[in-house]
């Protein structure tokens, strides 16, 4: 396996725009010594994704866009001790990275988290940024969550929404 299929933009477009996604075709990124490479199940597609697509032009050149991912380990770096291949993960990538929107990902073992048994891949991908989102809230005592800790729970649907 050299490369993969992925969705990416070249320059921000108006969504509607039938150039704005392209499918394309990308050579599998190497890994480093704390990295795995995931064959990814599922995303979930974010705000962010949207604000990084709009601020960022890649100069025509294809930038894969997505952080929430579910999927298996296939491959791990030399310094990799907390995952193996055939696990199943999830997490939420980095910005300094290419995207999950693709069929294998590189993130860092560090910021992957084994993916919860009780949940579908689909389930799984939908959680970390909505779920940073509102651990963030509670934590730093921002937003509504500020008021009463009883309301730092909510559905991590409504994480990045502004409501609690």
């Amino acid at each position: 396996m050299t490369t993969m299929r992925a969705v990416a933009y070249r320059k921000p477009l108006p969504i509607t725009d039938p150039a704005a996604l392209e499918d394309v075709e990308l050579p599998v990124r190497e890994s480093g010594p704390h990295d795995l490479l995931v064959r990814v199940e599922a995303v979930s597609v974010n705000p962010v994704d949207t604000k990084v697509r709009a601020g960022s032009d890649p100069g025509g050149e294809p930038r894969v866009l997505g952080f929430d991912a579910a999927g298996v380990v296939t491959a791990t770096g030399a310094e990799v001790t907390l995952f193996q291949p055939g696990d199943e993960v999830y997490y939420a990538g980095t910005i300094d990275r290419p995207g999950t929107n693709a069929e294998y990902h590189v993130v860092d073992e560090r910021i992957v988290g084994p993916k919860p048994r009780s949940l579908s891949f689909a389930q799984a991908a939908a959680l970390p940024l909505t779920s940073i989102t509102r651990t963030r809230r509670c934590t730093t005592g921002s937003g509504p969550a500020r008021t009463a800790p009883a309301r730092c729970w909510s559905s991590p649907a409504r994480a990045g929404s502004g409501r609690s």
